[in-house]
């Protein structure tokens, strides 16, 4: 391969020289990642071959401080983004290759032998600051998708457990899908903050919509209908099915003293409002 070289250039300028056939290079040792460049860039608004050439300055330069901050930068958006990790992995292994390509290629154009000493602490230095770069990277990214999931997390919680307050003494609970144990202590908990919150009188457990309950659920919900009525405040179930009702008896529970009961929401709502 012919390069672009004379006596004076510094490494930095090398490469720079010979940006074509260094991204070149870089690609050929990217295979998977060379034919997502474009779909990486629609993505996430990420120039791979510029965010490269930006990485190797800080390598070349040893600048820690701006290195350490690139990586932030990049963990944050490939985690805000889901961009696959194997990609980024293999991307800057890549680089890893290239530079180190380029710094033979460097001082053989300069007829230079380094002896080992010198060898050894180029070795440190570069791969050094791509591992600071690498370990710098994951534990943004990790940090980002945690916040990521338990933000989606919450809002997931919030939108299972939608309290609709009716009037100011009324609100509706509709529950809709399957009640486990983790569903129902996220109720108890969302319930009694918004009962204390709008000074509920009555609450509307409308069960019309749920699909099934864990029996170890069952008993945490006669807990919740408990935790309520401790609060001042009457519990109402509506939209009981035969099935739930059979399971409701089969285990010993019911909901005498405990709640009244309406046949639809419909009706509840007619009767209270």
């Amino acid at each position: 391969m012919d390069f672009v070289f004379h006596e004076d250039q510094t490494i930095k300028e090398f490469i720079m020289d010979n940006k074509d056939s260094f991204e070149k290079f870089l690609l050929s040792e990217a295979v998977n990642v060379r034919d997502k460049i474009d779909e990486i860039r629609l993505t996430g608004n990420i120039n791979l071959i510029h965010n490269a050439h930006q990485l190797v300055g800080y390598i070349i330069d040893q600048k820690e401080e701006e290195l350490v901050a690139f990586a932030k930068q990049e963990g944050e958006v490939w985690a805000k983004f889901a961009l696959t990790l194997d990609f980024k992995l293999e991307w800057v292994q890549a680089i890893r290759r290239t530079i180190w390509n380029y710094l033979h290629e460097f001082d053989r154009l300069h007829g230079r032998h380094n002896n080992r000493d010198e060898f050894y602490e180029m070795e440190k230095t570069v791969n050094d600051q791509i591992d600071r770069f690498l370990n710098v990277f994951f534990i943004r990214y990790t940090n980002i998708k945690d916040d990521l999931i338990e933000s989606q997390k919450q809002l997931v919680e919030n939108l299972s457990v939608p309290v609709i307050p009716i009037t100011s003494s009324i609100c509706v609970l509709p529950l809709i899908g399957a009640l486990d144990v983790e569903r129902i202590t996220t109720i108890e908990e969302k319930i009694l903050t918004e009962i204390r919150k709008l000074r509920v009188s009555r609450l509307i457990l409308d069960l019309s919509g749920m699909a099934d309950i864990e029996e170890e659920a069952i008993d945490l919900l006669f807990r919740v209908i408990e935790g309520v009525a401790m609060m001042g405040c009457d519990t109402v179930i509506t939209g009981l099915r035969p099935d739930i009702i059979r399971k409701i008896i089969n285990l010993g529970y019911s909901f005498d003293r405990k709640a009244e009961t309406k046949g639809t929401l419909q009706q509840a709502l007619k009767d209270y409002l």
